[in-house]
């Protein structure tokens, strides 16, 4: 397995702004690259509460963090936010937290896993391999029209409707549950192969987002953060593909500005006020970390700050 490189590290921390005695948050641990950097500028008396929905992953925090005091561990969904921090007793009292979204480097090269086209295992794709339906499962009861949909708005794959009878004209005759057999299926309906790019990819994508409702916990997510914050407490999102960022993008903005039916007015009620400073420009990996780790080429770091 190739070493994991956090995406974004040196961008994520200033954005974090880290204070020694400070409460933050890395609610997508996957191997801890971006809470070994926290820690690292945490005192004694500061506090990081770390999650992840990934069995795997929570065994490593537990590995590496079980001994320091500063760290709690909680086995659980990012959707589930405000429950950890009410359970913490943190409520408006974060002073930063970070959402690192998608697959992470251990979870695409561990075959088993099923996240990846390169190695042929079985079609998993669960970010909590615990419980819950695999891609396969989904697969099989899915029809082709709810298939489609998925392909088309969660994968923007534009031969949606090819790839989609085919993938259920082939269960008619064997069940689909290898990664290597759906990318033959892909593969086979495709017509038009995109230059450097597998024709499975955004099938993939969307299997995963699908699967794992990637974008309903993320909403989920980014709605409670509002009052876990603490004031002038920041909100780092890194995301990796349009869908993502786009809600992450419009959240921030959104909560940016005074409630529409206010504007204008000469009194806007607290609860009608932005939440948020203005946003910052995102900002994406360099050349020399694009080099570096190819995986980073697509992410974007958004940061909002909480009004003080």
């Amino acid at each position: 397995m190739s070493e994991h490189r956090p995406v974004l590290l040196h961008e994520t921390l200033e954005a974090l702004a880290v204070t020694t005695g400070g409460h933050y948050v890395d609610a997508t641990y996957g191997r801890g690259g971006h809470t070994r950097a926290i820690l690292e500028q945490l005192g004694a008396d500061g506090n990081l509460l770390v999650m992840d929905r990934d069995p795997e992953a929570i065994a490593a925090a537990r590995e590496n963090h079980s001994d320091d005091a500063r760290v709690t561990i909680v086995s659980d969904a990012f959707a589930n936010i405000g429950n950890a921090i009410a359970a913490a007793g943190w409520q408006a009292k974060v002073d930063g937290l970070l959402l690192d979204l998608g697959v992470s480097s251990p979870q695409l090269e561990q075959a088993e896993r099923g996240f990846s086209f390169q190695h042929d295992a079985p079609l998993d794709m669960r970010m909590d391999n615990t419980g819950g339906l695999t891609a396969a499962d989904w697969i099989a009861q899915a029809d082709v029209v709810e298939i489609g949909s998925v392909l088309r708005s969660l994968g923007e794959e534009r031969f949606y409707k090819r790839i989609s009878r085919a993938i259920v004209e082939a269960r008619e005759t064997a069940s689909i549950t290898r990664t290597g057999q759906l990318a033959e299926i892909v593969s086979a309906a495709v017509p038009v192969r995109e230059p450097g790019r597998h024709p499975a990819t955004r099938v993939f994508q969307a299997l995963r987002i699908q699967v794992n409702d990637e974008l309903g916990q993320l909403e989920a997510a980014l709605k409670q953060s509002v009052d876990v914050l603490a004031p002038g407490g920041r909100l780092c999102v890194i995301s990796f593909h349009s869908l993502e960022d786009r809600i992450v993008k419009r959240f921030m903005r959104r909560l940016s500005l005074v409630d529409q039916m206010w504007r204008g007015l000469p009194q806007v009620p607290a609860h009608a006020q932005a939440v948020f400073e203005r946003p910052r420009p995102a900002l994406r990996p360099g050349r020399e970390e694009q080099q570096q780790n190819p995986r980073s080429r697509s992410a974007v770091l958004r940061v909002a700050e909480r009004c003080k």
